[in-house]
């Protein structure tokens, strides 16, 4: 439980710090929801509950990550890079 709860913070704070790239960004995202995913199924199995819930997270994640890729694609086609300093809402 105490590693779930140190994946979220340190996804937080590379979230944070690392906030010039947006694959970093992407990244530290992705750790964060791997994160709650665990505690949540590290929860959801000492209940004795029904496991579909997290599958349907684990679910959402993976389309959260495909989405973000894409994006990640197409940016870098249309601008070249991933710095955000270079984005400008005039150029699209």
């Amino acid at each position: 439980m105490y590693s779930s709860f140190f994946m979220v913070f340190s996804g937080v704070w590379s979230f944070i710090s690392y906030r010039k790239h947006l694959l970093n960004m992407l990244l530290s995202l992705e750790f964060i929801m791997l994160g709650i995913f665990f505690f949540m199924s590290s929860q959801i199995s000492n209940t004795g509950s029904e496991i579909y819930f997290v599958l349907f997270f684990l679910t959402l994640i993976v389309c959260e990550g495909a989405m973000g890729l894409s994006l990640l694609v197409s940016i870098v086609r249309t601008h070249g890079n991933d710095y955000f300093n270079s984005f400008s809402s005039l150029e699209c």
